[in-house]
């Protein structure tokens, strides 16, 4: 009896996971009403059960745009042209002091909640969670996303766009469900899980249902322009009055950079300046706009980017068109984020939206190398056969045939005037992204600049503030913690106002730094290889103290770029906020401090983790992303278990990846084949007789010995039919390749959905027999 009533206890106040509803929190009420025998003997009593937003709430909206850098676009004095959010800008507010956690999921999370990122569990990227509080990337129900708070006080709520949020293992169709968008507070999600997709064949979910758009014709942006625009007309037609909360998370300008040729060929020739000339002609327009101080200078060309002049000409050719494709993205972004603003414009409704762009989760990205990426292929080059090949392959820069990040150099120049790049919390390279804030009835200031300190972590209390909401004890039976971040509401009417938000830390993959009082201490940690946690030796028995590194220290009220390291000259000063950083870490879960090497990344980056075998059936959506098993540089066995009965059977089995690399397992003219595909290379195996009827099973044993050595075996592929080989060979390291350059087909069962790995079959080649199972051995 004890335990039946302390379980119903829980039930009652919704504690146990299963009550995160997708409604807002509505308790019993008491019926103060008469019940008589007859209507006429009655008395009713309405109760409101949903709280309503008062008349005439705001709509609001955020916008947050991926891997882009401070001095990018045109509205904060870049040369990439974004006319919608310079408009959005002129007629608002641009916020110039204003930081972000340094890189994707974390800034999300602290976003979404009001919280910092180790407060909220997501101290690094998803696939990285290890299990201590602040890294086990499951966000508490004790901090409240927008989304909940925000249909608490009576609105409609969409996420559009890139998520980033749910623990890789639930990113798929067994859940559970209560930590997607729609089980934090979004009445409708559309868009993808991980932290990236291909711009023209996304992986798309909606609510929690995966969707198959191929054949697609539509850029992504465009799609989540038009779902935007859906939910909108949607709402607002059944309930004008009820305001919503819209939350679009692009893909761009993440990788991969991909974009349609007629946006490419606007900028031809544009960046033919150079990196170099070009932050030198952004500082000059930043200072112009009076977004940095007069005095500014710019920092040393960031660790691995050339002198632009010190280029061939055919480097200069080859980079350029990189950033072409970059800043068409960007400006293609801009167009879609256009028709959002025109269609709020067109029934109404822009003069009573909130809307808030952060122009950037993290500085610009460096993961595009010092050459650019397009595919593996040409990635792996080396010297002027590199740059040959990528001049070769310019046409292909932008489309769906490639998997394209500028050079390590553009994206300092889209940072200017900060030095360093996405991930380095220690700087404002890293931290510092611009803001826009629009609102026509409440922003008088019409173009005006706030340099006031904030962080993501206000937007929710600013948003709270401004649309008069209230931030509710009890969401969904969970009692709910304080915001940590401070509303920058305050800076609307006076832009002279001194900056309430006066201490923040930060703090990604080892580096980390704190602000406080216009002063700032920090330091980079690069990892290294093994597990490094905190001062704990790893299994090889390396270890990292990172007490040791050494910090340094500025004072942003003077050298706002952190130009001028003062750590000699004031170790006092320095000392104090290392002990400022040490109180903030322990008060937010930062500790133990841990780096990219203390998970095993790839395992991370599935549903299916480490398991080491995974059975899939027949029915089963296309698998990709992190919802597809791993297969590169691993051994394993798949089995495909049939039963043939006429004879006649054909179809794909099993498949992975599509017409530029992959493997599949099929049937055809009464023959078991085997194709295995690279972009240089395709192996066929057959069998020599025909499939026996019966329960038959159908068996690729992939044996990877590595490590890639050129021209040497790294490792060997054998195919059987029941208990007979029917096929074998040993493979280079270019022949072995599963994954395509894409990774846009994942894995089928019992079909080959998108593009046909075999030229024997035309996809999806859909498999006619009875098929039990297949199963994924790794060995």
């Amino acid at each position: 009896m004890k335990t039946f009533l302390k379980i119903t206890a829980s039930v009652i106040t919704g504690l146990l996971p299963f009550t995160q509803a997708l409604a807002q929190n509505s308790p019993q009420q008491p019926w103060n009403g008469k019940q008589g025998k007859t209507l006429l003997e009655s008395t009713p009593y309405k109760i409101e059960y949903n709280k309503k937003a008062p008349k005439g709430a705001p709509n609001v909206v955020w916008i947050l745009i991926d891997d882009a850098g401070f001095g990018a676009t045109t509205a904060f004095g870049g040369l990439v042209e974004t006319p919608n959010i310079e408009k959005l800008a002129n007629q608002g507010l641009r916020f110039t002091n204003f930081h972000t956690t340094a890189i994707c999921s974390p800034t999300r999370a602290a976003l979404l909640t009001g919280r910092n990122h180790h407060s909220t569990h997501v101290g690094l990227l998803t696939p990285a969670a290890i299990d201590f509080p602040g890294y086990d990337t499951y966000i508490p129900f004790e901090k409240a996303t927008a989304a909940e708070v925000l249909r608490e006080n009576g609105y409609s709520t969409f996420a559009l766009g890139k998520w980033h949020l749910t623990p890789v293992t639930e990113n798929s169709q067994a859940g559970p469900f209560n930590r997607w968008p729609t089980g934090r507070g979004f009445d409708h999600y559309y868009g993808f899980l991980p932290g990236a997709t291909d711009q023209w064949h996304p992986e798309l979910w909606e609510d929690v249902t995966k969707i198959d758009i191929e054949p697609n014709t539509k850029h992504l942006n465009e799609l989540l322009a038009d779902k935007a625009i859906k939910y909108i007309a949607n709402q607002k037609s059944v309930d004008a009055e009820k305001p919503f909360f819209l939350y679009l998370a692009t893909g761009a300008t993440h990788s991969p950079h991909q974009v349609s040729k007629e946006w490419i060929d606007k900028y031809k020739g544009k960046f033919d300046l150079g990196w170099d000339n070009y932050r030198e002609v952004v500082i000059e327009k930043q200072k112009k706009l009076g977004i940095i101080p007069q005095n500014a200078i710019l920092p040393e060309r960031n660790p691995g980017v050339k002198e632009w002049a010190t280029l061939t000409e055919k480097e200069k050719k080859a980079y350029a068109h990189f950033m072409e494709v970059y800043a068409a993205f960007y400006s293609y972004t801009d167009y879609e984020i256009g028709r959002i603003v025109d269609y709020l414009e067109q029934i109404d409704q822009l003069d009573n939206t909130v809307i808030a762009v952060i122009l950037g989760d993290n500085g610009a990205s460096k993961g595009g190398t010092q050459h650019g990426t397009i595919n593996p292929q040409i990635n792996r080059l080396q010297g002027e056969q590199r740059i040959d090949a990528i001049l070769n392959a310019s046409d292909l820069i932008g489309t769906d045939e490639s998997s394209t990040d500028y050079p390590i150099g553009w994206a300092a120049a889209a940072n200017t005037p900060f030095r360093y790049w996405k991930a380095d919390a220690n700087t404002e390279g890293g931290t510092r992204n611009p803001m826009v804030l629009y609102y026509p009835k409440g922003i008088k200031d019409k173009g005006g600049i706030r340099h006031q300190y904030g962080h993501v972590i206000d937007i929710l209390p600013t948003t709270l503030e401004i649309v008069k909401g209230e931030s509710p004890k009890i969401i969904n039976g969970y009692k709910q913690e304080p915001f940590e971040g401070t509303s920058l509401a305050y800076t609307v009417d006076n832009a002279k106002a001194p900056s309430k938000h006066t201490i923040q830390y930060y703090e990604i993959a080892g580096s980390r730094s704190i602000y406080k009082d216009g002063w700032k201490a920090g330091v980079l940690h690069e990892s290294k290889e093994g597990i490094n946690i905190g001062n704990a030796a790893d299994p090889s028995g390396k270890k990292v103290d990172f007490s040791k590194e050494v910090w340094e220290l500025y004072n942003l009220n003077e050298d706002f770029n952190e130009n001028v390291n003062l750590a000699a000259k004031f170790p006092d000063k320095l000392k104090e906020l290392q002990g400022v950083f040490d109180q903030e870490a322990k008060k937010y879960n930062v500790y133990p401090i841990k780096d990219f090497s203390a998970h095993d990344m790839p395992a991370g980056r599935t549903v299916f983790g480490k398991m080491p075998v995974v059975t899939l059936f027949p029915g089963v959506d296309n698998l990709v992303g992190v919802s597809s098993p791993l297969y590169d540089g691993r051994s394993f066995t798949v089995n495909a278990e049939a039963e043939i009965i006429t004879g006649k059977e054909e179809g794909v089995l099993f498949a992975v990846g599509g017409d530029k690399s992959g493997i599949s397992l099929f049937l055809k003219d009464g023959k078991f084949h085997y194709a295995h595909k690279t972009p240089k290379d395709v192996f066929n195996a057959s069998s020599s007789s025909v499939i026996p009827k019966g329960k038959v099973n159908f068996k690729l044993v992939y044996e990877h010995s590595g490590p890639a050595e050129a021209g040497k075996s790294v490792g060997k592929e054998t195919v059987y039919l029941n208990d007979e080989k029917i096929g074998e060979r040993s493979f280079t390291a270019t022949q072995a390749p599963i994954q395509g350059p894409r990774n846009l087909d994942g894995t089928d069962v019992g079909r080959d959905q998108k593009y046909a790995v075999s030229d024997l079959y035309n996809a999806p080649f859909t498999f006619t027999g009875k098929l039990k199972k297949v199963t994924i051995t790794y060995n």
